[in-house]
């Protein structure tokens, strides 16, 4: 913590005199609309746009100084961030539901990970240095974008151009994770290089890489190479390091684009055992302490090829092909603490996922600009295993095919400038599951007075995953088992906007939009207790989850000032059929609010985002006096997150950019709760972890440019 203050004083005050320039910040008001993807049939304004699409800019991205979507997400109205210190993982929860309802995509196609397909991704594995925005829809999508896409869908959008001839950006980034921070064995280190290239007036090209050093929180431990066996061996927020790294090549004709992306990403994650076994010689009537530890590494590379544009300026057209591969290993050893030597090593490669990938849309096929419509398919082969893990990572690997071929259609009717509807429709076809399909009725209208409308009824199914249908863990204490009849789940929503500007004389402008949302979900899987004695787990379709949300935003602008508030109130019931859960809906409220302020002269921005989270409840059962199981309402508590920061820029063309701030600056570490149920060894937990306390970062940016 010492070191970074000092680095962070030291270029205070070494660029504290530097030359003051003129910086154009994001924030400057302007007439340009902003432009999104996610759910058109081309790129086109919002305001154009059937759908209401929330867009978070590469300028908030850089103001936070995120690296990953977990950094960014956190500040978002209708989404909490659910990390766990346990596996180093950081996942989404939208309107209540978890990442399983939630689709991440890239560029418009789902992105694969440990456990899952666009769905159930670990936010802290998805780098944004090459990224220009993200956007958010809100709602079941299934028509446009599939299986799992029932809460919304997270469409991060990266780059594919560059202004400069050109381009080479070097950064790096030094936080401090609660108030520990060392050179090497605490904080966060993280050390980027990009550089991007103009090879013609056509062709573009980029390459980056990413070190992303996590140390662990240390808290009340003591570390790996502690030696007593008192419980204090290991960290409380587990250590990882990740690299990435990224190339693009991009092709830009009159009437064709196309693109190639590919991926590398690697994360290794330390676990280390409390216990210390100590080892004792009785010859010697010495000991020589050990213990048990395992390293998890996943390893993902993506191949991603675009092509679209249109035939002769007549149909278009828009194709992905996508191979994608994830596999996660384990290392499992004894480790000899006094001389630092591993020995009895294994390693397993218990995870792994193969999934070869196309989606294509062809529209335009209409003359008129009052109609048109559009066809599309997408194909997902997936090939995968997890080990049949009986309390270890040994036995025999269990091979599966899930394969999903589903072909869609809409067509958008905008008779005038003011009205547009676009109803749609997917079906989708399975090699494990019966026919489905998804349905959706889209609409726009803008008044007079420069109101907008929105209304968007929507159908997406949920699919089983791996676990759900393939999991066996089975050894003398556990009996948990996957279901491979399980059928998916049935998701609908019905979502209304409505959004208006305001232009004041004095140059104050405004934006107001409120929304409201329904969403219903049948037949959620979950796992349930199938046989009391002895105990036995397994997954089934059982459950019932509904939710409402009404939430009102207000944007501003004002000379240099610009900033958002938000306010979200939504009710959630959720019946377990075999557990005669109550459905009363249980309501909760979330408040965010961010503010930016611009000094031209001294290029310099200064920004904050605060939210707040207020209680949460939720039907438990515990047992009362007399032994019998009782329904009763759990609460977690209300907490906020406060983040700020300061950027400047320096020398000639901004070519260097600092970032200074700080994250939960209220230091949030875990709050009570009596919300959650105990496993079936444990009791209920009195408390949930959010976060590792408040934490401070510096970046330096170096933007290096030929024209």
């Amino acid at each position: 913590m010492k070191q970074l203050t000092n680095l962070i004083l030291f270029l205070t005050i070494s660029f504290g005199y530097a030359q003051e320039v003129n910086m154009i910040d994001s924030l400057a008001i302007n007439n340009l609309e902003e432009v999104v993807i996610t759910g058109q049939y081309n790129a086109q304004s919002i305001k154009k746009s059937v759908y209401e699409v929330s867009v978070i800019s590469k300028a908030d991205i850089d103001r936070q100084a995120g690296n990953n979507l977990a950094d960014i997400l956190n500040q978002t109205l209708n989404i909490t961030i659910l990390p766990s210190a346990s596996t180093g993982k950081s996942q989404v929860r939208m309107f209540g539901l978890d990442g399983q309802y939630v689709k991440i995509l890239v560029d418009n196609i789902p992105l694969v990970n440990d456990e899952g397909f666009g769905n159930n991704t670990d936010l802290t594995q998805i780098n944004l240095d090459d990224v220009e925005q993200i956007e958010i829809v809100e709602g079941a999508m299934g028509v446009q974008y599939g299986t799992n896409a029932v809460a919304g869908v997270i469409n991060i959008i990266t780059k594919k151009s560059s202004r400069h001839k050109w381009k080479i950006t070097p950064y790096i980034q030094e936080e401090t994770i609660g108030n520990e921070y060392g050179w090497f064995d605490k904080g966060r280190h993280i050390q980027s290089l990009s550089i991007s290239h103009d090879l013609s007036n056509k062709w573009y090209a980029n390459a980056m890489f990413t070190r992303n050093d996590f140390a662990g929180l240390w808290g009340d431990k003591e570390g790996q190479n502690y030696a007593q066996n008192d419980g204090k061996r290991g960290y409380e927020w587990l250590p990882k390091i990740q690299y990435n790294g990224k190339a693009l090549l991009s092709y830009n004709g009159e009437h064709a684009k196309l693109f190639y992306k590919f991926e590398y990403f690697n994360e290794k994650v330390s676990r280390y055992d409390s216990v210390v076994r100590s080892n004792e010689n009785p010859s010697t009537g010495t000991n020589n302490p050990i213990s048990s530890d395992e390293i998890f590494t996943s390893n993902r590379i993506m191949h991603h090829l675009n092509v679209n544009g249109n035939f002769n300026g007549g149909v278009t057209y828009d194709v992905s092909f996508s191979f994608q591969q994830q596999k996660r290993n384990a290392e499992t050893y004894n480790y000899r603490i006094p001389t630092r030597e591993k020995f009895d090593v294994q390693d397993f490669e218990y995870e792994s996922r193969k999934i070869y990938y196309s989606k294509g849309m062809f529209s335009n096929f209409m003359a008129a600009n009052a109609f048109d419509f559009q066809l599309g398919y997408e194909l997902n082969a997936t090939n995968g295993y997890a080990s049949a893990i009986s309390g270890d990572f040994g036995g025999e690997n269990i091979d599966r095919y899930l394969g999903a071929y589903d072909v869609f259609a809409s067509a958008e009717y905008i008779p005038g400038n003011r009205f547009s509807i676009r109803p749609g429709a997917r079906v989708f076809f399975s090699n494990k599951f019966d026919t489905q399909t998804a349905l959706e009725l889209s609409s726009k209208y803008l008044f007079d007075n420069n109101l907008e409308l929105r209304a968007v009824v929507g159908t997406a199914p949920r699919m089983p995953d791996f676990t759900e249908l393939y999991s066996y863990f089975v050894d003398t204490n556990h009996d948990i088992r996957g279901n491979e009849n399980l059928k998916p789940e049935q998701g609908t929503s019905i979502f209304v906007h409505a959004k208006k500007p305001f232009v004041f004389n004095n140059g104050l402008m405004l934006k107001s939009k409120l929304s409201l949302g329904y969403i219903n979900v049948k037949d959620r899987i979950e796992l349930i207790i199938v046989n009391s004695s002895p105990l036995a787990y397994q997954y089934n379709n059982i459950d019932k989850y509904r939710t409402w949300n009404i939430s009102f935003a207000n944007g501003f602008a004002y000379q240099n000032w610009s900033g958002n508030l938000g306010v979200s109130y939504s009710g959630v019931s959720k019946v377990l059929d075999s557990r005669d859960y109550n459905d009363d809906y249980l309501n909760a409220l979330q408040l965010n609010a961010n503010l930016a302020y611009i000094i031209p002269d001294w290029g310099t921005t200064f920004s904050t985002y605060f939210k707040h989270n207020g209680p949460e409840y939720q039907f438990v059962q515990q047992q009362d006096t007399d032994g019998n199981a009782v329904l009763v309402r759990g609460k977690q508590d209300a907490y906020s997150w406060w983040d700020a920061s300061v950027r400047k820029s320096f020398l000639e063309d901004n070519k260097l950019q600092i970032t200074v701030g700080a994250r939960n600056l209220l230091n949030i570490t875990r709050v009570n709760t009596t919300a959650t149920e105990g496993g079936a060894h444990s009791g209920p937990p009195s408390s949930v972890l959010l976060g590792y306390g408040r934490s401070y970062f510096i970046k330096l940016l170096y933007n290096l440019n030929f024209n």
